[in-house]
């Protein structure tokens, strides 16, 4: 059901975002010291996993997630009992009615509609002020510094144009890289601060920050209506920038970019100038103030082992993070229909609950045990049971409904004696019918 699919996406990130976002701001801050461009990688990452990981949760993950999560199936000697009880191990499954299901996943469809609406627009306006863009022919001078730009950071085929439509310099395209500066920057400011903005552009287009900067705009509609989100992806554009300061300040000195940045920070005196959707641009953050303290400030370097260590233990730290978010995913589910409602209902017998739903019900129990003697004639193989689960959670019946007769015995003794939580439909526990596959392999 298309609803459940949807809200399932939507409530997981509602607090895996969260989740997220703190284990990228712990990891930036680990690794602060070993320069901008680690800062940078960790806020894409985040931003990342914030958009994919919810759609993961969706997924068939139960022994990946399993696995993380408890360590794994119990083992004898060469044997390896694993059960399979669900195709998602979750936090727990919840149901909802379909009504309020329906008017959850329309106003979250409207939402992610909005935001798709906004892109598309924001996007052809973009096209619309390229072309429109008058193609500049630039004095010798900043011939000059163009062919040093080019040269300096090994690329070529770009246009430097000018517009009226903007108060601030961009860059955009794809194959066409395209430069552009308000109509009149290149006759009011010195030229220092048309090298240092030019050197800016050019960081933009050596490490594709367009593509780039558009993949993460659609990865991200699903989430867009985060605040959290929205924080991580300031954070990314912000450390950005710093990256991109640091390749610009490699072409004219640190101190002499530094000094132009302060000067280019004196327009905002006049108002921050509008950011262009989807463009780059040195004003594409707020963030003057570190971006100056960053280009001042000495780097510790740090290196060799230690660096090793702190970018292990934190990708370690993230690796983990991910597998808990998965392996707590709530599943939402719908409703049962009117006419099972109606058994639940009247108590006369108990309703069908599939395995899926069931295995986020289970709060205690052990594992199935490999028998030796299955073992020693190498008898493997999955054995199916069907249970009957009582209303206070305790397994009222156990039966094998297939499976090597050798391994079923094992396999109900187990099962007989797990507890679950019991099931409520409206409020009201019931009695569940379920199915359990154990699956018994042996090593080689």
């Amino acid at each position: 059901m298309i609803e459940s699919w949807i809200l399932s996406y939507l409530v997981n990130s509602l607090w895996q975002v969260p989740l997220l976002f703190l284990v990228g701001w712990i990891v930036a801050r680990a690794l602060r010291q070993t320069g901008p461009a680690a800062e940078h990688r960790v806020w894409v990452s985040v931003l990342v996993l914030q958009s994919v990981l919810p759609a993961c949760s969706t997924l068939p993950w139960g022994r990946l997630a399993r696995l993380l999560l408890y360590g794994g199936a119990s083992q004898s000697g060469a044997g390896q009992v694993t059960v399979q009880m669900t195709a998602a191990v979750g936090l727990s499954t919840n149901r909802f009615p379909a009504q309020l299901l329906a008017a959850i996943a329309v106003v979250y469809g409207a939402a992610c509609f909005y935001f798709a609406a906004r892109f598309a627009w924001q996007w052809a306006k973009l096209n619309a002020m390229r072309a429109e863009s008058v193609e500049v022919q630039p004095t010798p001078e900043i011939a000059f510094l163009w062919r040093e730009c080019l040269k300096r950071f090994n690329i070529g085929g770009v246009t430097l144009a000018a517009s009226s439509r903007i108060s601030g310099p961009v860059t955009m395209g794809f194959r066409r890289k395209l430069v552009l500066l308000p109509a009149d920057m290149i006759a009011r400011l010195p030229e220092a601060e048309i090298h240092a903005i030019l050197a800016h552009e050019f960081a933009h287009i050596r490490r594709n920050d367009f593509s780039k900067n558009l993949f993460y705009e659609l990865l991200g509609l699903p989430v867009s209506y985060h605040p959290l989100f929205c924080l991580t992806r300031q954070r990314m554009m912000e450390s950005r920038e710093i990256v991109c300061d640091q390749m610009a300040a490699e072409v004219g000195g640190h101190r002499q970019y530094a000094r132009s940045l302060l000067r280019l920070a004196s327009l905002l005196v006049e108002g921050m100038p509008v950011r262009t959707p989807h463009a780059l641009g040195i004003f594409d953050t707020r963030t003057f103030e570190r971006r100056i303290m960053k280009l001042s400030e000495k780097r510790l370097g740090i290196r060799g082992v230690r660096r090793l260590a702190i970018v292990t233990a934190c990708v370690a730290f993230g690796v983990a993070a991910c597998g808990t978010a998965l392996a707590l995913a709530v599943q939402v589910d719908a409703p049962a229909s009117a006419g099972t409602t109606n058994q639940a209902q009247s108590h006369s017998r108990p309703i069908q609950v599939s395995a899926h739903i069931m295995a986020g019900q289970k709060i205690g129990g052990p594992n199935p045990k490999y028998p030796e003697a299955a073992k020693k004639k190498k008898i493997q193989g999955k054995v199916v049971l069907d249970v009957l689960i009582g209303k206070d959670g305790n397994v009222k019946s156990v039966k094998a409904n297939s499976g090597p007769k050798e391994l079923q015995g094992s396999a109900i003794d187990a099962v007989r004696q797990w507890k679950y939580k019991p099931y409520l439909l409206n409020g009201e526990p019931v009695e569940v019918k379920s199915t359990v596959n154990v699956i018994y392999t042996l090593a080689g």
